[in-house]
């Protein structure tokens, strides 16, 4: 069952999501803000949240059987692609480990977060806005000739194709989720550099995933390398 619920301003849906874990709330709940005053990236980013674009949170509480909880940001990348695609006038491509780009640009990103038995999946989309002035290009879809692209009527859609693919990675188990992934991201032998936690900056080309859910990274010596987390530069 999906209960959507939406607020007209909060801090962080993903920050909210997680107290309303902490109170019992079922799998299958959405929160949608119309504007965040404390909203935030992976790594602890701000993320710029003016009135427009779409910002909500949904949790995952795992069950026996399940895949890896990471994975659901391959689940939650598939549901974003297929929302976001047909409205561009661009090629909306999947960046691992979370972020969407059309034409390069990013234009929405997806942050993860566990809270015991649950894991809460923030989800961001430049609808209406996208920030200027940033070290990196961003776009909206307005800017990708999208016709009103109204965020409650994202929300609910968006609702709807996380429900499938998460019915999927359930079902099915993370195989079909990973494939379609792949149809998606950027394509093999696409150059990168990734910058790691720890500060090392490795370079190569993207080759897969692999059955994990985990980049497989081609260096320039010809090894392969697993990578488990890290911020991705495309060129």
């Amino acid at each position: 069952m999906t209960l959507l619920r939406s607020v007209e301003e909060t801090g962080s849906t993903n920050a909210d999501m997680l107290a309303l874990v902490e109170q019992g709330v079922a799998e299958g709940t959405w929160l949608r803000a119309e504007r965040q005053n404390g909203g935030r990236g992976r790594m602890g980013r701000v993320w710029d949240s003016p009135v427009g674009n779409l910002y909500c949170s949904t949790l995952v509480r795992f069950q026996p059987g399940d895949p890896a909880g990471h994975t659901l940001a391959l689940v939650a990348a598939n549901a974003v692609h297929a929302l976001i695609a047909p409205l561009c006038s661009g090629q909306a491509r999947i960046k691992w480990p979370n972020d969407i780009l059309v034409d390069g640009a990013k234009i929405a990103g997806i942050l993860l977060e566990r809270a015991g038995d649950a894991i809460v999946i923030g989800i961001g989309v430049n609808a209406t806005h996208h920030p200027i002035g940033l070290d990196r290009p961003v776009t909206s879809l307005l800017a990708q000739g999208a016709v009103n692209p109204e965020a409650s009527a994202l929300y609910e859609r968006l609702a709807q194709i996380f429900g499938h693919w998460l019915s999927v990675w359930r079902g099915e188990g993370l195989a079909p989720v990973r494939t379609h992934w792949l149809l998606n991201a950027h394509p093999t032998g696409a150059a990168m550099r990734v910058l790691l936690p720890d500060g090392e900056e490795v370079r190569g080309t993207f080759d897969t995933l692999d059955q994990q859910g985990m980049l497989i990274l081609r260096l320039e010596n010809g090894d392969s390398r697993a990578i488990h987390a890290g911020d991705i530069i495309l060129g």
